[in-house]
């Protein structure tokens, strides 16, 4: 998988990569290079006495250096720009294929992993690539040819690379089988802390609640402890690892002193040849380590690439129709027939038989006990989920037929919980209507009962609000959410007990404007308070995920024991 991931998104720099490669071409030709010019100044310069040759060896060695330098710089920039580049186009395609996922797919991932895949996962790929584009060529290039230059320097010596590289690579190959593993439960371990610090911090007013910050803390602590000790052990292998190397690196050098001190004593070889020839074995052990340096390097990204091409592999269940309708017959209907809808994993469907209608402009309730299956019923409308069976027909189309786009621009969802984004009033009011204007924003306010707070917020409309809203109330939050579904100016509104947080007096009078001013918009509501469902036109109740009455108020109370049971309960009214 990390081969496929990098050849696909590195593929698109292959410029960037080919100035890669000509550029550390030169710089490792240098690199190769100056032992020699350096064996020169030593053995036909110093020795001789000669100190014109010195110079101009010496002036030339320098501007080979300083071109070394130069290609070693021009090649890590090329190097980054493609590996951050890659990295972008990682990232969009990732956040491109989530924001496509039905809400099956998301609970299946986590919205915790999720995160870390597009994030540390990416950086991991993106680190790779960055250091392999320019250590790649390096490594190799550098070990191989130090060998054949070494060889041509001093064959006598050259045993001892033949004892020393050998040991490096199995020192390394014994390492990185040990860190595969290591890494694969790292990345799982960071998933963990993610989730937990986002169940924490979204969750924070109910840990509060319940006085369960020393617990959390713990909890935290013991996911923190986990990913600490594998860290600890892929630290281990990099300290064990790394003095090992300069180990054999150093008795190398020191053997390479020892015996070819006696050649130069013997006078079979001069010192400046010696020289270059330590040169050229740092210049091998420093190609070999550079290569076992990216050989670990692999397994984490090799692991962080298996995640991501797990979402970008992902098929969402929400199969978008190759030409979908985008003109529905029907402008605001709303049909079930026969609905059933089990979710992934579950051994049985929490809803069965649900056949209802709704004509454009009519108001439909839907109520029922806690666990019934109205927040997922009404998540079946705007195709978050698929049904298991049966059908669901907006605008006088199957949702599965029909542009997403479109549907869902033809529906106002407001959510239990209602999220705002960080921004400012009018950002929120205008996340599905960009081109709305203040006037718009003030009348969809007036419905939702919330000018008079906007008025009163230090910059109106463009007040700042607070990531998920936490800068103003649940009643703010649900009235501002409600106003940005009325400024979309969808067909259907659904609404899923989204007037829970809201005053009596508040809620009448937002109903009362709803159907005033929206008279041909369809409104599909759930709520728990029986008060705000009696003037609609049809009342659904549901029941263990099955219908057990339909009808207005006042049908149901003689028909539906179990509606006669919720009024009773809330209203007092004797059935």
């Amino acid at each position: 998988m990390l081969g496929k991931i990098l050849l696909r998104y590195l593929s698109r720099y292959r410029w960037l990569l080919l100035a890669v490669l000509v550029f550390q071409l030169a710089s490792v030709a240098a690199t190769l290079y100056l032992p020699r010019l350096n064996a020169d100044i030593i053995d036909k310069g110093v020795a001789r006495g000669d100190t014109g040759y010195i110079w101009s060896t010496g002036l030339f060695m320098l501007a080979v250096s300083l071109g070394q330098i130069i290609a070693s710089i021009t090649a890590t920039f090329f190097a980054a720009r493609a590996a951050m580049g890659a990295g972008r186009d990682i990232r969009a395609d990732v956040f491109g294929k989530v924001s496509g996922f039905s809400e099956r797919e998301v609970s299946q991932f986590g919205a915790g992993s999720l995160i870390t895949r597009n994030t540390n996962d990416v950086q991991q790929v993106q680190m790779l690539a960055m250091m392999g584009a320019t250590m790649l060529v390096t490594a190799p290039l550098l070990a191989i040819g130090g060998i054949i230059f070494a060889v041509q320097t001093n064959v006598g010596l050259s045993w001892l690379i033949a004892v020393s590289v050998p040991l490096l690579l199995i020192l390394a190959a014994l390492v990185i089988g040990r860190m595969v593993p290591l890494f694969r439960s790292y990345q799982g371990k960071l998933d963990n802390v993610n989730r937990i610090m986002r169940e924490q911090l979204t969750g924070v007013r109910v840990v509060r609640a319940f006085v369960r910050e020393r617990i959390e803390e713990e909890r935290f602590r013991g996911a923190n402890t986990d990913i600490m000790v594998v860290g600890r052990k892929v630290g281990s292998l990099f300290v064990l690892l790394f003095p090992l190397f300069m180990l054999i690196l150093n008795v190398t050098v020191v053997s390479v002193i020892w015996f070819g001190g006696i050649e130069v004593n013997n006078g079979t070889v001069q010192v400046g040849t010696l020289f270059a020839f330590m040169q050229y074995i740092g210049q091998i052990m420093g190609g070999v380590i550079m290569a076992s340096f990216m050989a670990m390097m692999i397994p984490r990204a090799a692991v962080s690439a298996e995640r991501i091409g797990e979402v970008l592999d992902s098929e969402s269940t929400l199969v978008r129709p190759e030409n979908g309708v985008t003109e529905f017959p029907v402008p605001g209907s709303v049909a079930l027939d026969d609905v059933e809808f089990t979710y992934p994993g579950a051994d049985s469907p929490v809803l069965t038989g649900i056949s209802f209608a709704a004509q454009p402009g009519e108001t439909v309730a839907i109520v029922g006990s806690t666990g019934s299956g109205k927040t997922t019923l009404i998540s079946l409308i705007p195709r978050l989920f698929d049904v298991s069976g049966g059908s669901v027909h907006v605008g006088g189309t199957d949702v599965r037929e029909a542009d997403v786009e479109s549907l869902w621009d033809s529906i106002g969802l407001v959510p239990q919980r209602p999220f705002l984004f960080t921004g400012t009033v009018a950002s929120n009011l205008r996340y599905g209507r960009e081109e709305a204007t203040d006037e718009e924003l003030w009348h969809a306010l007036d419905i939702a009962q919330g000018r008079d707070f906007v008025e009163e917020m230090p910059d109106g409309l463009d007040s700042r609000i607070a990531q998920g809203g936490t800068n103003v109330s649940g009643g703010q939050r649900q009235r501002l959410a409600i106003a940005r579904a009325i400024v979309h100016q969808p067909k259907i509104l659904v609404f899923d007990d989204s007037f829970s947080a809201l005053d009596l007096t508040t809620d009448a009078r937002l109903r009362q404007a709803l159907w005033r001013e929206l008279p041909h918009v369809t409104k599909i509501v759930v709520a728990q308070r029986i008060s705000t469902i009696t003037d609609a036109d049809r009342i659904v109740v549901l029941d263990g995920g099955t219908m057990v009455g339909v009808g207005t108020h006042e049908e149901l109370l003689e028909t539906s024991d179990t509606y006669r049971e919720i009024v009773e309960s809330q209203l007092g009214v004797d059935a």
